[in-house]
């Protein structure tokens, strides 16, 4: 599978910036205020080409990307922590010519969103979780939830094992589509548009080295459990935040369960809104686009 796969003609153009070191493809539409996407296990920039033109028509810049070691971005051996990926974000929106920008981060995406808004207030004005608890929340419900969200995140689990990659990717990455299925609800699941969803993801994920950049970041999340590094990011985390968050969760995720991301607010001190949308799993934004749409354009515009 070539990156060229990836590059799907539309009303978006595609640009290549280099930021943090990598180089990062970009799909971007509109002009005005920065909207930074970013996507999550196992997508690529295409989860959001529908509500990209969407915010654009609104009155803003969208700009999709594929986060490193995704679709046709950089897919270096290293740089999978908490705190690349969050200056992964922080570096793209000043290689976009801005000083700040509004971030909507999905899933993995969103867990940056959590810290690229705890690290770098100045650089995020606002923030837009999906699907996502925040790293700490997350991090306490793995040992206290262990029926719950411990058993929730067996995949992650299973991430661990050397050379998973190459499961993942075995009969055109046929656990990517399993594993999609899974997470979402029933409804979108035996949906006509879930099997081009996957298609597209599953497809994505054979680029040569994604899918060993993709279980990398959870590998990360695995051995800094217990070193310096992870102690350090955790103590980093537990600052509140002090960008405005709307977080939107899917009542049927079985990935991150809805009880577990519900304690993110304890960790923000600025505006804080929680949104559980019903009858939509781990993949909201592609469930129910509409309402994902109205809810981050209505928070776009909200006075803070």
């Amino acid at each position: 599978m070539d990156e060229s796969f990836v590059l799907t003609d539309g009303p978006w153009s595609h640009r290549f910036v280099g930021a943090n070191g990598t180089r990062f493809h970009v799909a971007e539409v509109g002009t005005g205020p920065l909207v930074l996407f970013l996507h999550g296990f196992p997508e690529y920039w295409w989860a959001w080409h529908d509500i990209m033109v969407s915010v654009a028509d609104a009155g803003f810049r969208a700009a999709a990307i594929d986060l490193r070691g995704y679709g046709a971005s950089d897919k270096p051996p290293r740089g999978y922590d908490g705190y690349t990926m969050a200056a992964d974000v922080t570096g793209l929106i000043r290689a976009l010519g801005e000083r700040s920008a509004t971030v909507v981060g999905a899933g993995a995406g969103g867990m940056v969103g959590w810290a690229a808004a705890s690290f770098h207030p100045k650089l995020v004005n606002r923030l837009v979780v999906l699907g996502a608890a925040h790293p700490l929340r997350l991090r306490a419900a793995l040992f206290a939830d262990p029926r719950g969200q411990f058993a929730a995140s067996s995949a992650i689990v299973r991430f661990q094992v050397p050379r998973f990659e190459h499961v993942l990717t075995r009969d055109d990455a046929a656990l990517v589509g399993e594993l999609m299925s899974k997470w979402s609800s029933p409804k979108f699941a035996d949906s006509e548009e879930f099997g081009d969803y996957a298609y597209r993801c599953r497809k994505a994920m054979q680029i040569p080295q994604a899918a060993f950049c993709a279980l990398e970041a959870y590998r990360w999340v695995a051995r800094s459990a217990l070193r310096l590094q992870g102690y350090r990011f955790v103590k980093l985390m537990q600052r509140p935040s002090n960008v405005p968050t709307l977080q939107l969760h899917g009542s049927l995720d079985t990935a991150v369960l809805p009880r577990t991301a519900q304690g993110s607010g304890r960790y923000v001190t600025a505006p804080y809104e929680w949104r559980l949308i019903p009858e939509t799993g781990h993949f909201l934004h592609r469930e129910a686009p509409d309402v994902v749409t109205g809810e981050i354009i209505r928070w776009l515009k909200t006075p803070t």
